[in-house]
C-alpha cells in the first residue's frame, strides 16, 4: 500500500507540475495573479507557476488594427459627412492594460469614435478633404494620451473614407468642371493671342520680302495636291493681272 500511495502522491505532483508549466511565445507576455492579486510578469520562454494559487493571463504584444465604424460627423461649416479610420496599437504594459481596464480593445474603439467626431466637427469640409493625415495625427494624439494609463500605446490612425452627401458630391463635381473649362478657355485664348502673333510677324515679313507671297502660295498648293480629294484654287498675284492688263489694252 505504501507503494501505491507514493505512486498516486507521485503522479498528482506531476500533474500539477504540467499544470503549472507556461511557454510564452516570442511576442508575448503573460502576467502572474496569486490569490487575485498581481505578482509578477512572465517573459517569453519557459515558466513554472504554482497551480490553484496561481494563474496566468497571456497578451500579445504585437501591433493589432481596430477599425472605427463610420461616423456622421456635422463639420464646422455644418455639411453632414460620413468618415471611417483604422486605429494602429500595441500593450507595452501588460499588467495595466488587465488590471487598469477591464476590456481595453472596447474601450480604446469608443475613445477612438469620440475623439474622430471631435476633431473632425470643430474643422470645415475643405480641411477633411485635404488635411487627412493632420486630422488623423490630432486623433491619434488625442486617443494615445488616454489610452497611455491602459498600458496602451497608439502608433497610427489613418482616414479610410470621407463619404459626402449626394447633392455635395453633384455641387462638387459641376464646380470642378467649370474650373476645368475656365482652364481651358484660358489657355484657347492665350494660344489665339500668342498665333495672332506670330501671323502679324509672318505678314509683315512677306510684306517686305519680295516674292514672298508667291512663294508661300506656291507652298500651300504643294501641301494640299497630296490629298486628291482637295481642291485647288491657284491665286494668281495682283501685280500680274495688272501687267496682262496692260497688255491687252496696249494692244487695242
Amino acid at each position: 500500500m505504501a507503494l501505491f500511495e507514493l505512486a498516486v502522491v507521485a503522479v498528482i505532483i506531476l500533474v500539477l507540475l504540467a499544470k503549472g508549466i507556461r511557454v510564452i511565445n516570442q511576442w508575448e507576455q503573460a502576467i502572474v495573479l496569486t490569490m487575485g492579486r498581481y505578482s509578477r510578469t512572465l517573459p517569453p520562454g519557459f515558466n513554472l507557476i504554482i497551480p490553484i494559487f496561481q494563474r496566468s493571463i497571456t497578451i500579445d504584444l504585437r501591433i493589432r488594427t481596430l477599425d472605427i465604424p463610420k461616423q456622421e460627423v456635422m463639420t464646422r461649416d455644418n455639411v453632414p459627412v460620413n468618415v471611417n479610420a483604422v486605429v494602429y496599437f500595441k500593450v507595452i504594459r501588460p499588467e495595466d492594460a488587465v488590471i487598469k481596464i477591464q476590456d481595453y480593445t472596447y474601450a480604446l474603439s469608443q475613445y477612438a469614435q469620440t475623439a474622430l467626431r471631435d476633431v473632425v466637427g470643430n474643422v470645415s469640409l475643405d480641411e477633411v478633404l485635404s488635411d487627412r493625415e493632420k486630422i488623423a495625427g490630432q486623433i491619434r494624439e488625442i486617443v494615445d494620451k488616454e489610452t497611455d494609463e491602459w498600458g496602451i500605446d497608439v502608433t497610427a490612425i489613418k482616414i479610410q473614407d470621407i463619404e459626402l452627401p449626394m447633392d455635395m458630391k453633384r455641387a462638387m463635381a459641376r464646380e470642378a468642371e467649370a474650373e476645368r473649362e475656365k482652364r481651358a478657355t484660358i489657355i484657347i485664348s492665350k494660344g489665339e493671342v500668342q498665333a495672332s502673333v506670330n501671323l502679324a510677324q509672318a505678314a509683315k515679313t512677306m510684306g517686305t520680302t519680295p516674292g514672298a507671297l508667291h512663294l508661300r502660295t506656291l507652298q500651300t498648293i504643294s501641301d494640299i495636291s497630296s490629298d486628291p480629294s482637295s481642291k485647288i484654287i491657284i491665286l494668281t498675284p495682283v501685280e500680274i493681272l495688272e501687267a496682262f492688263k496692260a497688255f491687252t489694252d496696249k494692244k487695242k
